[in-house]
């Protein structure tokens, strides 16, 4: 038995490797027999089983054949726990592999989102070394890199960009941040981006579109037309610098002029900005043009659209004038209608009849299908909240960036770029003080005796007059006082812990008021609630909540707070972003913060504060009170925060911002050079947009000779070739040769005569007759006798004009006649054979007030078959509102304002004409025919 123990040992090892692989779970796929041997059978074997299988061996009366049996079982055993090594290799390689290919596609989604990284960083991204080591800040840092950053290198170019944030009140200076819910950080936002744009190199002007307000309910300020926020770029030379550049809010007049309106109720008149907007665009082009143009049109350099209203107004005005478009949500109308129907208070009509969120969903989808790019603040913001629209999709945006990278065809499927840019802030006012160590010196500087006066700020004063203690630690917030901002539980955490009432004060800024019952319901409520909650918990000389503060006053309150060594907080449920913690950490005050939303990514970079779940009281209580009882901490948060705030500085977002609009500019599909002096290739290859139709009107005739497209085409033509050839060379000539063969030229009238028709129909065009028409005659026929019928005389005129259209034989056949009519179908079809005036003398039949388009056929054998046009009905019906059109126009009629009579009868003066009414068009009887008013 001596000479076997290395029996012993195999059998020991088998125990053992099997012990370890019975804990493994097993595969989900995939069926092997030896590994189901090997892990099932020879591991399941226990040591009772081996000893009896020994034992019989040990009893084998023959040597010799106890030595076979023996060298047969020890083999087996060999083999079998080298076929358990194998598999276990075999899976550890496996799930290397999967590994590796989950890096490798985490790193390609890491370049696609930074616009690729350096070869620097790609060769240490794929060892792996770089996600490793580099901190959060640095990755935070790394948005992009090997981007060509916007820098002085650009003050050559004269950019004109354009900012549109509709909703609100918006002016320059002392803003009334938290008026109400349209007038927030987004209106503080915006106005800074534009001032900053302006002072950056290579941009000669922006101007920041909103809405004209002339209203007694606001201050006259909001009625001025122009403001004037800042002058030019301090990188431009002084004799370079026209008149009209600087950053400036214009305010274009829509909807009612004397009324303030929010912004759920604005959606009807944004067809009305978009055309004042697009008014002074032209106008301003041609003034720059004049400036810093060369007598040429300035065009904008991009249009940014800000939250939902502006982005549907951005995309059309980026439409009209061909011009890229940028996208900032700010706050999402999916990501809203998610968080108010999981609070089960309203349901999905009554959420949408409140904040008309269909209407702003299906903008913000339109909107990102016409943005050639999204700035958004945070990851979370593109994963969880653009993620849920039908416009954009997190992996297939991946999927169709890496084709295009590749020249791979995507089928015609396009996302926006999604570009993560925290927003920026103005630093150069902000002065780093240290905290005094003495409360003779706090109190001093707080307003205690022997203090000067001319050092107080009045805030202070306001503020100081509601603490019995103002010595203490200040906890801040400061948000307006909203459901979703969460201050209610911020004021039940303070109350229900004693040790935190007893070392600090809480300060609650919720905006602006005058009296709760003259504010909206959501906020009356949470201010009615806040002073429940300070009467339930005696919070009386612990809590201050002012009703008035002035913007210039925030800086001094983030002063006091970090003054008294407090604390800034923000509750929310969910915060988009979070512009006051980075307010808060320029001031030096450390943050506790809702770790939903842009505050993870704020934190990563600064690391001043604590996170909380803004639904756990108990946490919020914890986090407020280890930073305000633990001083070195304190201090450590307060250093972090100062050293890392540059990161969002406004120079460093609009460095950022610039370089992206340059990145999608040069994606677009009609992207032009910049200089407005060299772009004769580009104005060849735009597209039909607004701001082309001054030339094309000078390239064609007006009467659309075809001799003189073809003249002007063939001119055209050999320009090109003369201009690729002296540019290019011959390769550039070839391709421009090949694309003009592409182009068909107008068929000659003896070749259109011959075998145009043919032609047409055999490209499968739907109405040929009325594309080859070179002139249309439409006939308007509304004219009805005293009993309600068409008027005869109206027929006659009718007669005389196809009459008079078919006399010159040489161009008879390239004259068309269009019918438009009140009437439905049938009513025309039988005016018309009233006067023996057959239906396929039309090319084409308007009914039914322009709501039903008919074609006639070609010939009097199918006796005139009227075929409907197969898109107009669907394209009438997009945002056709029938019943709401019958309940207005049934409710004007029978108000005493409304009715024919202005009598103070009970019924009805109109009844809706069933026979003439279809699914787009409605229609009414008058009763009485007597009370109409006549002109």
């Amino acid at each position: 038995m001596a000479g076997n123990e290395w029996i012993n040992g195999y059998l020991e090892a088998i125990i053992d490797t099997g012990t370890t692989v019975t804990e493994q779970p097993a595969p989900a796929v995939g069926f092997n027999p030896t590994k189901y041997f090997v892990e099932e059978v020879v591991s399941g074997v226990d040591e009772t089983d081996l000893h009896r299988t020994w034992i019989k061996v040990v009893a084998t009366r023959n040597a010799r054949e106890r030595g076979s049996r023996l060298e047969n079982i020890c083999w087996r055993i060999w083999h079998l726990a080298r076929k358990k090594k194998q598999v276990e290799w075999e899976d550890s390689q496996r799930l290397a592999n999967r590994r590796y290919e989950r890096e490798l596609g985490r790193k390609d989604a890491t370049e696609d989102m930074s616009e690729d990284l350096s070869e620097g960083e790609r060769t240490d991204s794929v060892m792996g070394e770089i996600i490793q080591t580099e901190t959060p800040r640095k990755r935070f840092q790394r948005n992009f890199s090997n981007l060509e950053v916007w820098s002085d290198d650009n003050k050559g170019k004269k950019l004109y960009i354009i900012l549109i944030s509709l909703h609100g009140l918006v002016r320059g200076e002392n803003m009334e941040l938290g008026r109400d819910s349209d007038t927030g950080g987004q209106i503080k936002y915006v106005v800074e981006l534009a001032r900053a744009l302006a002072m950056m190199p290579g941009v000669y002007r922006v101007d920041l579109f909103t809405r004209q307000i002339s209203s007694p309910e606001v201050d006259w300020s909001y009625g001025e037309p122009t403001e004037m926020l800042s002058s030019g770029s301090d990188f431009n030379d002084g004799n370079e610098v026209g008149e009209s550049s600087g950053a400036y809010i214009i305010r274009i007049p829509f909807g009612p002029r004397d009324k303030y309106l929010h912004k759920e109720l604005l959606w009807p008149h944004i067809q009305e900005f978009v055309d004042g907007a697009l008014a002074h665009v032209l106008n301003m082009s041609r003034v720059l043009g004049e400036q810093i143009g060369g007598g040429r049109p300035v065009w904008p350099y991009v249009i940014h659209g800000h939250y939902a209203d502006a982005g549907d107004s951005a995309a059309l005005l980026s439409g009209a004038l061909s011009v890229p478009m940028v996208l900032t949500g700010h706050s999402l109308g999916r990501n809203k209608l998610e968080q108010l129907l999981k609070q089960g208070r309203q349901s999905k009509e009554d959420i949408n009849s409140t904040y008309k969120i269909m209407r702003r969903i299906e903008a913000e989808e339109l909107s990102l299908d016409a943005a050639e790019l999204v700035i958004t603040s945070t990851k979370q913001e593109i994963e969880e909240q653009w993620g849920l629209y039908d416009g954009f999709d997190v992996k297939l945006e991946k999927v169709l960036r890496a084709r295009a990278r590749r020249g791979v065809n995507c089928h015609g499927r396009y996302m926006p770029r999604m570009a993560v840019i925290p927003p920026g802030m103005d630093f150069s006012n902000v002065v780093q003080e240290e905290v005094p160590d003495n409360d003779g010196e706090l109190s001093a500087l707080i307003g205690g005796e022997g203090s000067s006066p001319r050092a107080i700020p009045p805030i202070w004063s306001e503020l100081m007059r509601f603490f019995t203690n103002p010595h203490k630690p200040i906890i801040l917030a400061l948000s307006r006082p909203d459901p979703k901002k969460n201050l209610t539980t911020l004021l039940k955490a303070f109350g229900e812990c004693r040790p935190l009432r007893e070392l600090a004060n809480l300060t609650l800024i919720m905006g602006n008021r005058d009296d709760i019952d003259e504010m909206s319901s959501g906020n009356a409520n949470v201010l009615t609630t806040v002073l429940k909650l300070i009467d339930k918990y005696d919070l009386y000389g612990h809590v201050a909540f002012p009703k008035h503060h002035k913007q210039s006053d925030v800086p001094d309150i983030y002063r006091l707070a970090a003054k008294t060594k407090g604390v800034f907080i923000n509750p929310a449920l969910v915060e988009p972003f979070g512009l006051t913690l980075i307010e808060a950490a320029a001031h030096g005050l450390p943050m506790v913060a809702t770790k939903n939303g842009g505050p993870v990514d704020i934190h990563q970079a600064l690391n001043n504060g604590l996170l909380v779940d803004p639904h756990d009281q108990q946490a919020i209580a914890d986090a407020l009170l280890k930073l305000v009882s633990e001083k070195n901490l304190w201090h450590e948060c307060r250093k972090n925060g100062w050293k890392n705030i540059h990161l969002f500085s406004w120079p460093e977002h609009c460095r950022t911002y610039l370089t992206r609009v340059a990145a999608c500019r040069m994606r677009h599909p009609q992207w032009q050079p910049d200089t407005p002096m060299d772009d004769f290739e580009a104005e060849e290859s735009l597209g039909d947009s607004l701001r082309d139709v001054q030339d094309m009107s000078l390239r064609l005739s007006v009467d659309g000779d075809k001799s003189s497209l073809n003249g002007s085409m063939e001119y055209g033509g050999s320009e090109l070739e003369k201009v690729a050839s002296d540019q290019g060379g011959p390769e550039l000539q070839d391709q421009v040769k090949h694309i003009l063969s592409k182009i068909k030229k107008p068929l000659s009238d003896q070749q259109e005569n011959e075998g145009g028709a043919k032609q047409s129909d055999n490209v499968g065009n739907k109405h040929p007759i009325l594309r080859r028409r070179r002139r249309l005659i439409v006939m308007a026929v509304d004219c009805y006798n005293s009993e309600g019928d068409p008027d005869s005389k109206m027929l006659s005129m009718v007669q005389e004009i196809i009459k008079a259209g078919r006399m010159d034989t040489q161009t008879a056949r390239f004259t068309g006649f269009a019918l438009l009519t009140a009437m439905p179908l049938s009513d025309t079809v039988e005016f018309l054979k009233s006067g023996q005036v057959q239906v396929i003398e039309f090319d084409a039949l308007v009914c039914s007030s322009g709501s039903e388009v008919y074609y006639p056929g070609t010939s009097t054998e199918d006796g005139g078959k009227l075929s409907p046009d197969p898109d107009y009905a669907s394209h009438i019906d997009y945002r056709w509102g029938c019943e709401g059109l019958k309940k207005t126009i049934w409710k004007l009629m029978n108000t005493r304002e409304g009715r024919l009579d202005n009598s103070e009868k009970p019924s009805s003066p109109i009844e809706e004409d069933v026979k003439s009414s279809n699914a787009h068009c409605v229609s009414y009887l008058i009763k009485d025919s007597t009370k109409v008013h006549k002109k």
